[in-house]
């Protein structure tokens, strides 16, 4: 028997070549516990864990099922291109991301398409001095490097715009190399690590300390681009954007009616003026 260090999320671990390998729960793929776990397998095994109960709840935890959901995966641990809820289905993008609107079964998904550039945006708590820059730039640098594994030549850039603080990851398919990290996979586990739900057999989060000062972190946002577009129609934009569009519809049509209806009187207006007139002239000739 062994501890998977990697990941918690796993059942029945043993030694094997002189490595701890173990089986992933809810999907029974044997992962290497000297890297990653695939993003994909992670998931099915917290949905699985959230169903049986196996997972750890704080007391005043609450489910955020947003953006969760049960993945169908490859036996490398790759997300399938598409992925389906009972009749529901949608093509989604290598960090499991939904890229289509959503269909019916008999949606075609071609291939998965490669997520190439992750944005991680953090927010820190308000402050009064500014953070150093380049010991923020080390920081995240060497954190990404030393606990998520992945080589430094894929950390694009680590900006810091007080409170904002954004990390740029990106990852072309022929970089990626075999046995390598995939930039998809080390956002999942950073984003858990920030959210205090760590995947790590430890389950310590990631303490975020900038010259010997913890530094409280608000607000964190992944956002995902492709190598090709995605492909959301009207359909997909969130019920508030279509309510915007609706009303300034609405407005418009609105100025529209007005407009017609007072040129409409306006017009009946000065042909009474006239009739009036008329009548006018008709009594002084008599």
């Amino acid at each position: 028997a062994c501890v998977c260090e990697k990941n918690k999320r796993v059942t029945n671990c043993r030694m094997e070549s002189g490595r701890c390998r173990c089986d992933a729960i809810g999907s029974g793929v044997t992962v290497d516990c000297t890297t990653l776990t695939s993003k994909c397998l992670l998931m099915k095994a917290e949905v699985m864990g959230s169903k049986s109960g196996r997972r750890e709840k704080p007391k005043d935890a609450f489910e955020d099922t947003d953006g969760l959901y049960d993945p169908e995966c490859e036996n490398s641990g790759a997300f399938k291109a598409k992925q389906c809820n009972g009749t529901t289905c949608w093509c989604v993008n290598t960090a499991g991301v939904r890229r289509t609107d959503k269909h019916d079964a008999d949606l075609k998904c071609n291939q998965l398409v490669r997520t190439t550039w992750i944005i991680i945006e953090m927010k820190h708590a308000e402050r009064k001095a500014p953070l150093n820059a380049e010991s923020l730039k080390k920081f995240f640098t060497d954190t990404i490097t030393n606990r998520y594994l992945l080589d430094g030549r894929y950390i694009s850039s680590v900006l810091y715009e007080k409170p904002y603080i954004t990390i740029d990851l990106k990852q072309n398919s022929s970089d990626k190399s075999f046995g390598g990290v995939d930039i998809a996979d080390v956002a999942y586990y950073f984003e858990k690590d920030v959210k205090g739900q760590s995947i790590f057999h430890n389950n310590a989060g990631l303490n975020v300390s900038i010259d010997n000062e913890e530094v409280k972190l608000e607000k964190t946002v992944v956002y995902y681009v492709d190598e090709i577009a995605p492909e959301f129609s009207m359909k997909s934009l969130t019920p508030g954007l279509i309510a915007v569009i609706v009303v300034v519809v609405i407005a418009i049509v609105a100025a529209i009616v007005v407009l017609v209806l007072t040129r409409r009187r306006k017009g009946k207006y000065v042909k009474a003026e006239v009739k009036e007139m008329n009548e006018m002239h008709r009594g002084l000739n008599a």
